[in-house]
């Protein structure tokens, strides 16, 4: 990487509980003192040198903030948990049960766990890499209290009025004189049995008391003086839970963190957004606020009135190039998914793996980690906008195991103490030289020499954009279904961009339009190129009338690296290949 400041996010997002956990023999449902869990202490300087090495720029910390758990620190001033209220026995990173705090599963010297997560700060800055930590702004765990909190700071739930559904300062909604009861959810009997009256709504917007066991029936859901029961809005004068949750904000802000993945942004009014984030930036100006959202038809009002510096696409890019994969769909919706977010696409952040879904080499997807390159390749390279990889990707985790309250669903397990075996054998207890076999060291070379292309590329990391599809519809040589081909340009230095999903490698002659041409200021030609991935070397031409040839390695890509200042003149005969 050329300078520690890339324009180019990439992110790496890890579980601590879950990555530096080498217990070899996790068993389903096992407790913390049979499974074990990874600390923060143990993302030591040789992990983070890796990761950097890797081409990545930001660690997303993940479920680092005290969250519902069965494991007992009541000797530590922490309050033991209901296990009947809590999914799993390590529980969801997002049923927050104090803001002010760090996870004690995390530390490996509980009294001093905050200490510990200063440190891993300063050591991930010492490494060249920026620190991402969740904010999970629409709901909290069912039994939140924070003994953490700053003096003179007054906790979420304090002085409600429980008899109101909604109240302007009340933190959380209540559903009166009804006993929380959600169906086909054991809470206990007698002295051990959870209970909650009036309940209170649960962060799925579910407005009962009654929720299902696949609602979030463990998270109760925050009051930002929006009234559901009949859709009015009271923010003037500002809400309490406003003020709470700011304050959590510039508290963490003020921690040295670089940026914020905000959960479920589009439940928590836009209102609070743009009146938050630029306090938060006084505190940090270069803070980032990373969004994660499911509706493109407000991506744009998430960025220019909430004010999010990056959205999540899960729902247009990540959705179309998981259907080109696994349902044969056409790689040629892949132009749709730049075209819905022309304008905005540099605010995108790709992934194809994260912790709310599936693997990318499990059985329930593509079922063999060497069928990413083209996705990688596009979601990493469509735009100058982030990209995200998920601990474990690099080296084809496949999610095979089912480790208690997750089951065995292709992802990888929030819920349980668990260790993840590709992780724990790389790792190697920190040593980052573990035993890999031929197939997973191949590909996470093949991630490293991907990932730091992101930004040794500077036509990646800040270039323009062209689409060939449009003048490749009907190219005999180039099937619109199974290839995807686009440029990147900086500078004089352009990438021709070609990937193949289909399992036959293709011989493709692509066409390039004159518009081309115009849109990045180049002259026609032909040059010695260099193919990125492989370190081949080659003549190419680049013209309107005479078409790109390359060969593409079944599920492969190819980027063909071009200097349109040493573009030769092309003979006047050539035409263009029929």
């Amino acid at each position: 990487m050329e300078k520690n400041d890339a324009l180019k996010p990439v992110i790496y997002q890890l579980l601590p509980r879950l990555f530096t956990n080498y217990n070899p023999g996790p068993v389903p449902n096992g407790s913390i003192e049979q499974n074990g869990c990874g600390k923060l202490r143990d993302i030591n300087p040789t992990i983070l040198k890796n990761l950097r090495e890797m081409g990545v720029t930001h660690v997303w910390y993940t479920g680092v903030i005290e969250h519902a758990h069965t494991s007992d620190y009541t000797m530590y001033g922490i309050p033991r948990h209901n296990p009947h209220i809590i999914k799993g026995k390590a529980g969801s990173p997002y049923a927050i049960t104090d803001y002010y705090d760090i996870d004690p599963d995390l530390a490996f010297d509980v009294k001093n766990r905050m200490a510990e997560f200063e440190h891993l700060v300063n050591r991930t800055h010492k490494a060249g890499l920026k620190v991402i930590i969740d904010f999970v702004p629409n709901h909290v765990g069912r039994e939140y209290h924070s003994d953490a909190h700053p003096a003179g700071i007054e906790d979420l739930g304090n002085g409600d009025n429980k008899d109101m559904f909604f109240a302007r300062d009340n933190n959380f909604y209540y559903i009166t004189r009804q006993q929380f009861q959600p169906h086909e959810v054991d809470l206990g009997t007698g002295e051990d049995a959870y209970v909650e009256f009036p309940a209170r709504a649960s962060g799925d917007d579910c407005f009962t008391a009654f929720p299902g066991k696949y609602n979030w029936y463990d998270t109760v859901k925050l009051n930002y003086g929006h009234d559901y029961g009949d859709g009015s809005n009271h923010y003037d004068p500002i809400p309490s839970t406003w003020y709470k949750m700011l304050h959590i904000l510039r508290f963490w802000a003020s921690k040295g963190i670089d940026g914020f993945r905000c959960d479920m942004v589009h439940m928590v009014p836009v209102e609070f957004w743009h009146w938050a984030i630029p306090q938060v930036k006084e505190v940090n100006p270069d803070i980032i606020f990373i969004a994660e959202l499911y509706d493109i038809g407000i991506y744009r009002r998430f960025i220019y009135t909430a004010g999010f510096d990056y959205l999540y696409d899960k729902v247009n890019l990540y959705d179309t190039l998981r259907a080109v994969e696994t349902a044969n769909h056409s790689a040629a919706t892949i132009t749709n998914c730049w075209q819905t977010v022309d304008g905005i696409g540099d605010k995108m952040l790709n992934f194809l793996e994260n912790h709310d879904e599936q693997r990318f080499a499990s059985k329930q997807y593509a079922g063999d980690p060497w069928r990413v390159i083209p996705s990688l390749v596009v979601s990493a390279m469509i735009s100058t906008g982030p990209f995200m990889l998920y601990a474990g990707q690099e080296l084809g985790e496949a999610a095979e195991e089912s480790e208690g309250y997750s089951g065995y669903d292709g992802r990888t397990t929030i819920f349980d103490y668990w260790s993840v075996p590709t992780l724990r054998r790389w790792l190697n207890k920190g040593r980052c030289n573990g035993a890999l076999t031929e197939s997973e060291t191949k590909l996470r070379d093949t991630y490293i020499r991907i990932m730091n292309l992101c930004n040794s590329e500077k036509a990646i990391s800040m270039g323009k954009f062209f689409d060939l599809m449009y003048v490749n519809y009907e190219n005999p040589r180039f099937n619109p279904h199974r290839h995807y081909a686009f440029m990147r340009f900086h500078d004089d230095e352009l990438l021709m961009i070609i990937v193949n999903f289909s399992s036959e490698e293709a011989h493709l002659e692509v066409n390039i339009p004159s518009h081309a041409f115009e849109y990045f200021g180049i002259k026609r030609g032909f040059a010695v190129a260099k193919e990125l991935l492989s370190g081949e070397e080659s003549v190419k031409t680049l013209s309107d009338t005479v078409t790109f040839a390359s060969a593409v390695p079944a599920h492969g890509a190819v980027i063909w690296k071009i200097s349109a200042k040493e573009l030769k003149e092309l003979p006047k005969m050539q035409v263009v290949n029929k």
